[in-house]
């Protein structure tokens, strides 16, 4: 055993307009170890007022301060950035362990994505042009591309890091100011990147704002402000249903990532063993509580038996225990609540297939904590609720098919189209299932390689809009034309 010391923090304050907010002592909230149900640390509310404070501060930081203009500048702050956060990898891993649950591998790996994210954008920023054309003689044409305004972005707590930077580098980019609200579960590690971002002297008060979770009202205020100009969030698809709602009043863009059922389509003709190990960790990442999280194996008839056993006796084997034990590869689900609607979901599974693998909580050698080994179920229905229901976290469904065909009528049997994984050894085969798969990313022999040059989008019932890459930029931008007649000499 290889035990992380917790790096302490003080409590997760709120940042308004370059000031960090204390808030009464008496209202402190608490956030807790989910390996162990222990206070982990403390977070000061976000309220209402509080909420208006920072939208204001965001908008006049937009409309009177020169960062929607100053591209360099920009690029410059999110270098900084990435050198601050490269810096502090290994704290910030190990503080991401211990309060969202992850293995510390992981944990690391969420941190180095979130670097990349804030390197890929500083870059970015200096990169964007617009156009100009003469549409008759005598006139120019200019298009250009100008930042929204204040971009509210709303932050789940299963990969508080990565999401946090994949949309504010991309606003911040873009020119636009921001109000940002972490997770209830996931406050101290929000703080501990907000300060690296928000101490470059470089940035201007009220460019970035956070506001902590303090009830629904709060990020309600954030969604429906005619001073937001646009909303980036991550999360559920059911949540993302309710945001596009209460952002219609006012017209904003919504730019929601949300719910994933991620199929892995496995061929008689695939390396088995490659499938195997890479399916085994795409499931098991952040314990299966991840969007693109390899949550659906349809499984070949010829190979079935075969997969089903080996992909049994990798789960078995994987080590599970507090993230911050390094020895551990798969940690905690993120609280109680969520482990026992967990268990609640295995309870059913028994009317939807066969349970061939069953999880189990560790409650004798974690008290407290909030564990739950791999599970896996083979169902013979794609009406089954376990196919249709994120159910976000290790809880596997295996389905056969017998061709193509069939494979992606199972494949598309759910809501959801945000990724989709397909492993076979030949080449036509791989192509042609990645064409008509109606998923925003398809991984062929290996699962969710996510990066910041490559856009992501989520079709169906998973997302509206663009994350990664260069087109993401343009979620947090506006076009306008100038028209300019010059005469004719």
């Amino acid at each position: 055993m290889a035990l992380l010391e917790h790096p302490q923090v003080g409590p997760a304050q709120n940042h308004i307009d370059g000031i960090w907010r204390h808030g009464p002592v008496s209202e402190r909230r608490e956030t807790f170890d989910p390996a162990t149900g222990k206070i982990l640390g403390h977070y000061d509310p976000g309220t209402v007022d509080l909420m208006d404070e920072a939208i204001a501060a965001a908008r006049r930081a937009f409309d009177e301060t020169a960062w929607a203009s100053a591209p360099r500048l920009r690029a410059e702050v999110l270098l900084k950035l990435a050198a601050r956060l490269s810096a502090d990898h290994e704290r910030l891993a190990t503080l991401n362990a211990y309060e969202n649950g992850k293995s510390f591998i992981q944990a690391k790996n969420e941190v180095a994505t979130a670097i990349s994210e804030a390197k890929y954008y500083a870059g970015l920023a200096r990169s964007m042009t617009g156009r100009m054309m003469e549409p008759e003689p005598g006139c120019y044409s200019l298009i250009s591309r100008e930042p929204m305004g204040v971009a509210g972005i709303i932050v789940p707590w299963n990969a508080p890091v990565t999401l946090l930077l994949r949309s504010l580098a991309a606003a911040l980019a873009a020119g636009c100011t921001a109000v940002v609200k972490p997770a209830p579960q996931t406050p101290l590690i929000n703080a501990a990147v907000i300060q690296h971002l928000v101490a470059i002297t470089e940035i201007p008060d009220g460019v970035v704002n956070s506001i902590n979770d303090g009830g629904p009202a709060v990020g309600e205020r954030l969604v429906a402000s005619s001073d937001v100009d646009v909303i980036s969030f991550t999360g559920s698809s059911a949540v993302g249903k309710r945001i596009m709602a209460a952002a219609a009043p006012t017209l904003k863009r919504v730019s929601l990532e949300l719910g994933g059922k991620t199929p892995s389509i496995i061929f008689d003709d695939a390396d088995l063993d490659k499938a195997i190990s890479e399916l085994a960790r795409a499931s098991l990442v952040n314990s299966g509580q991840q969007c693109v999280a390899a949550s659906r194996f349809l499984v070949h008839r010829n190979v079935l038996d075969d997969f089903a056993d080996g992909m049994m006796q990798r789960l078995r084997s994987v080590p599970v225990g507090p993230g911050y034990d390094t020895d551990n590869l798969v940690g905690a689900i993120i609280d109680r609540p969520n482990r026992d609607r967990l268990l609640g979901w295995l309870d059913r599974c028994a009317d939807d297939g066969d349970i061939l693998l069953r999880g189990e909580t560790l409650d004798e050698r974690y008290p407290g904590g909030a564990f739950l080994t791999p599970s896996l179920v083979l169902v013979s229905s794609t009406e089954a609720l376990t196919v249709q229901e994120e159910l976000f976290g290790p809880i596997i469904t295996l389905e056969p098919f017998a061709d193509e065909d069939e494979a992606l009528a199972k494949a598309h049997a759910t809501a959801y189209g945000l990724a989709a994984s397909v492993f076979t050894r030949e080449l036509d085969r791989s192509l042609r299932m990645a064409r008509r798969l109606r998923a925003g990313t398809v991984w062929l022999n290996t699962h969710g390689k996510l990066i910041a040059e490559a856009e992501m989008e989520g079709h169906r019932e998973s997302g509206i809009g663009r994350l990664h890459g260069a087109d993401a930029i343009g979620e947090f931008q506006q076009t306008k034309h100038i028209y300019l007649p010059f005469g004719q000499s």
